[in-house]
């Protein structure tokens, strides 16, 4: 099926994140898992067009979102475009397949009153794990990192002497992200206990790794959305509570306090505007409720 060949085209020539790879492979792992269940092929030669629609057809049936399906779309796009690419197929299966309409969906983020609630409740503390669990959120609402770049932070990365992060992003591209004083004073904070070796193993002094478990492990990624999903628990009622919630909420309040887009793209390492610009429409929103409480006809 040519799918380790496709799966390392997209690790080693596109430089994919593994995450990004690791979704490529599961959608085309259910495809062919499918494929084989409902019309006994596994051949990516005998996909047709009547195939590739009896098969979102299936996915609509098992309540697939219309976004959903759409990437496991563009997932088979890249795949066969591969496949011709390198003399594999002939014809595109492809070719007369169409999107499914999707609704446009909000960034979900957290208002600026229940921020500032949520970092008020932190005391000032010599426990490794609460000075940590503070700087995980700090860090997530001050650079809008995603929670992948945020595991992967070295020491190395943190340059306090001249106020900037390196962020190691999608496809290894890197970016310096500023930081406050405020938040140079919690780093400092951290990085002092974390090398307290009368405090804490000295597995955690070794550890090239930023932020680490009590034990000096690297934090994992759902660590991380376990931690952030209990401290918005207490602040918010939002549905979603994950790590992205605070990379959206950055963005956000960014824009509704004057930041440019051209600048909140850097920020955040989109490679075009065009990823910024769903932020504005939180901003539209906002203003649309501000003259319907304030304009005398709104």
């Amino acid at each position: 099926m040519y799918t380790d060949e496709f799966l390392n085209y997209l690790s080693y020539e596109k430089r994919y994140s593994r995450n990004t790879v690791e979704a490529y492979q599961r959608d085309l792992r259910q495809f062919f898992s499918w494929l084989n269940h409902a019309y006994e092929e596994h051949d990516p030669q005998k996909v047709s067009f009547p195939i590739i629609r009896s098969w979102m057809v299936h996915l609509i049936d098992q309540g697939i979102s219309p976004r959903s399906v759409n990437r496991k779309i563009a997932t088979l796009r890249t795949y066969f475009k591969h496949l011709i690419r390198n003399g594999h197929l002939k014809d595109n299966p492809m070719q007369k397949v169409q999107g499914l309409k999707a609704g446009k969906r909000l960034p979900v983020f957290v208002d600026p009153d229940s921020m500032k609630k949520l970092f008020a409740q932190w005391e000032p503390s010599a426990d490794f794990n609460e000075v940590r669990d503070r700087l995980i959120m700090e860090l997530l609402y001050a650079t809008g990192a995603r929670v992948s770049e945020l595991v992967e932070l070295k020491q190395s990365d943190v340059h306090l002497s001249e106020h900037h992060l390196k962020v190691s992003g999608k496809g290894k591209k890197e970016r310096l992200v500023p930081i406050t004083d405020r938040l140079e004073s919690i780093i400092q904070n951290y990085l002092n206990i974390k090398t307290d070796t009368h405090s804490i193993s000295n597995s955690l002094v070794n550890n090239t790794h930023l932020l680490v478990k009590s034990n000096g492990e690297k934090l994992s990624r759902m660590f991380v959305y376990r931690r952030v999903n209990t401290y918005l628990s207490k602040v918010t009622t939002l549905t979603k509570k994950s790590p992205h919630v605070l990379r959206h909420t950055f963005a956000t309040h960014m824009l509704n306090n004057g930041a440019d887009l051209n600048s909140i793209k850097e920020l955040l390492g989109h490679t075009n505007l065009a990823a910024t610009q769903i932020y504005t429409h939180n901003t539209i929103e906002q203003l649309k409720n501000i003259h319907e409480q304030a304009h005398p006809k709104g």
